[in-house]
């Protein structure tokens, strides 16, 4: 058997058929829904078959648009946020990547999982400020990239490439000051300029 189908097995024992479990890339993805999301990481730190001591990384994701046309498979997701944490057992040394959506598209909120594991604070006040993701519960949510007055979260599928403003060191004032964006947007093609005889071999 398998380093991932004991991994497998014991998430099997412990949650039944209660969540989707994927295995695909060799890595094992449980996708849990938020109102068990807390309890069930919690269980997945404590129960000693399973043991994940440590939360390695948590991102953000936006699935708007996701499965149309050119877009990639066509998947019913449950919402257009979700956030995957990523898991270490040091214990058994396997990994884990479990997934939850936001039940609201307009104000995606999820439980913070800093009691569980500290170390992701950090990254839910990125998903937080990239994506608009709000951590209930969290003890210091807010802006950890983009500046204090920023609008918007650059992270989501419909967030404009050049933004809403730009700034410049205005000489007058003596200080940064922002303004509405001065160019125009336009689609970029690039272009491919290869010299003679590239690949020939030489």
């Amino acid at each position: 058997m398998t380093h991932l189908e004991t991994l497998e097995n014991r998430l099997r024992e412990q949650f039944g058929e209660s969540f989707p479990l994927t295995i695909k890339h060799g890595e094992v993805t449980l996708e849990v829904p938020v109102a068990q999301w807390v309890k069930t990481c919690t269980q997945l730190r404590d129960h000693p078959s399973l043991k994940f001591e440590v939360g390695i990384d948590l991102a953000g994701v936006d699935y708007l648009n996701y499965g149309l046309p050119g877009n990639g498979p066509k998947t019913p997701f449950p919402g257009r946020f979700a956030a995957v944490v990523h898991l270490l057992s040091i214990t058994h040394n396997w990994r884990l990547r479990v997934r939850v959506f936001a039940t609201d598209d307009d104000l995606p909120m999820l439980p913070s999982l800093v009691d569980v594991w500290p170390s992701l604070g950090w990254f839910e006040r990125e998903a937080f400020d990239m994506f608009g993701i709000l951590f209930e519960g969290h003890p210091d949510l807010r802006r950890i990239l983009t500046d204090y007055g920023f609008i918007g979260h650059p992270f989501r599928k419909d967030f404009p490439l050049s933004g809403y403003v730009e700034m410049r060191y205005d000489q007058e004032s003596q200080r940064v000051i922002y303004q509405p964006i001065t160019i125009e947007p336009r689609e970029i093609t690039p272009r491919v300029i290869r010299e003679e005889g590239y690949g020939a071999g030489r």
